[in-house]
């Protein structure tokens, strides 16, 4: 029997607000709580409400012979609890099944893998300590951020305990091979390497709704005949892609969750398919190979590298400025400081510097909420710059460190203090047109000092004109 592996991954950034030079020292909150959570309802409400409801019932109905497998970012974990509970419990329904399976990961996103080995252990396993409190489950397999791996970072993943990865099955890696295989690390082959078969996962995440497209519109009769095709010379069809596509990105209207649902029972017509989760491909199979990947890949763009997040001067400035604070993170016990740490590191932030043009520039214009990378960099920065003063006060390393943190504070004490009088200052402006109702004017007292007085009830006499001097 051969394999379909259905992948999907789950991750919602923790988006700052506009953050001014201005607000460096003085605003010490740096997230847009409105559009998170009214990014966090639209998607649950589009995608993972409905589509974790219709897998649910995929389930029931086909029991454990249909299964898929879920990577859910920490910062993704994180926003449920804030914002949507409901969908966290959707999930949990899903875990009861046993038949779907949860990848490991970077608790952040982030790319710390690539700067500091040890922050990026302490990340993979609060990862996995978070999707054991709230699901029940291990995971065995690891999921790098946006599929990247190399050589190196797998042997990082082995050394951790994984006994698998899923990532990107680049053209120039894999040259005339297939990703329909399963492969092994180069450094440490205990660790098994599956890799994307990305033209039938895009077929779904990018051109199910695309009317220009020749093979539109694409239907589960139609998908299976391709997956049977690409599977004469394979074992395992491995299809990744964003759980978002499911009602987000490809919206409800265009047929994706009728789609989804006539998939399995396409796919059960055939006899020589069946539905399997990363591990169980990993126990089923045999590596043909090893695959050598001496530089890292991702699954984004046309590069499949890492110039989505690294690609420009922007990118690797704050991304070099971020870790050089490592080491007083460590010696760190302030809680807000070490949160705002966890979603500093998420790859978005320097995903959204990224300065392409040409075809994959419009991918990165509709995923950036900022009005050009610049600006994504400048307000990056200012938050960056704000957080590093507070982690100075809290982690005084030098003098000049300590003149710094006592400098801040004094400022920050004395901006509380002209905040409070402004707000004095604005009620006591708030009360002044009730006080001009009830005002009534003083009768004018006469400016004679000697004036005398007049008798009780008498009038007193007018007093005689001065006559006027006589001319000379």
């Amino acid at each position: 029997m051969k394999t379909i592996c259905l992948y999907f991954q789950v991750h919602q950034p923790m988006r700052f607000k506009r953050y001014r030079f201005f607000n460096i020292g003085n605003d010490h909150y740096y997230y847009d709580d409105y559009l998170n959570e009214s990014v966090m309802n639209k998607v649950a409400k589009n995608c993972y409400i409905p589509a974790n409801k219709m897998l649910l019932q995929l389930i029931k109905e086909y029991g454990c012979r249909f299964k898929v497998t879920f990577s859910i970012s920490g910062i993704a974990m994180d926003q449920f609890r804030l914002y949507a509970p409901e969908v966290i419990e959707s999930f949990r329904e899903l875990a009861k099944t046993g038949c779907v399976e949860f990848l490991g990961e970077a608790y952040s996103h982030s790319l710390a893998v690539l700067k500091n080995d040890q922050e990026f252990i302490d990340q993979v396993k609060l990862h996995s300590k978070r999707i054991n409190d709230l699901f029940g489950y291990e995971p065995s397999v690891f999921r790098g951020t946006e599929l990247i791996y190399s050589d190196e970072i797998g042997e990082k993943v082995a050394d951790i305990g994984f006994s698998g990865i899923v990532t990107e099955g680049a053209k120039h890696i894999l040259g005339w091979k297939s990703p329909n295989f399963l492969y092994c690390n180069a450094r440490n082959p205990k660790l098994k390497v599956l890799m994307r078969n990305f033209t039938l996962s895009d077929d779904i995440a990018f051109r199910f709704s695309n009317r220009n497209w020749a093979e539109f519109p694409l239907t589960a009769s139609k998908y299976i005949g391709w997956i049977n095709t690409s599977l004469k010379q394979g074992e395992t069809a491995n299809l990744f892609m964003n759980y978002e596509t499911f009602g987000e990105n490809q919206k409800a209207e265009s047929g994706i969750f009728d789609f989804l649902k006539h998939f399995p029972k396409e796919v059960f017509r055939k006899n020589n398919l069946e539905f399997a989760t990363p591990s169980e491909v990993i126990n089923k199979l045999q590596p043909v190979s090893a695959i050598h990947v001496p530089n890292p890949i991702s699954w984004a763009d046309e590069e499949r590298d890492l110039t989505a997040w690294l690609g420009n001067d922007l990118q690797e400035d704050a991304f070099n400025r971020l870790y050089s604070v490592y080491d007083k993170i460590q010696k760190c016990t302030d809680q807000k400081l070490l949160t705002d740490w966890k979603y500093l590191q998420a790859s978005d932030n320097f995903y959204y510097m990224c300065t392409k043009v040409f075809s994959d520039g419009e991918v990165h214009a509709y995923f950036n909420p900022y009005d050009s990378p610049y600006d994504a960099y400048i307000n990056y920065m200012n938050i960056l710059s704000d957080f590093i003063i507070r982690l100075n006060a809290a982690v005084p390393e030098s003098k000049q460190d300590q003149e710094l943190a006592t400098l801040a504070s004094i400022i920050f004490e004395k901006n509380k203090i002209i905040e409070a009088y402004e707000a004095e200052i604005k009620k006591l402006s708030q009360i002044k047109p009730s006080l001009k109702k009830d005002y009534k004017p003083i009768a004018k007292k006469s400016n004679l000092k000697n004036e005398p007085k007049a008798a009780k009830g008498v009038k007193p006499k007018p007093t005689a004109p001065k006559k006027a001097a006589k001319k000379q």
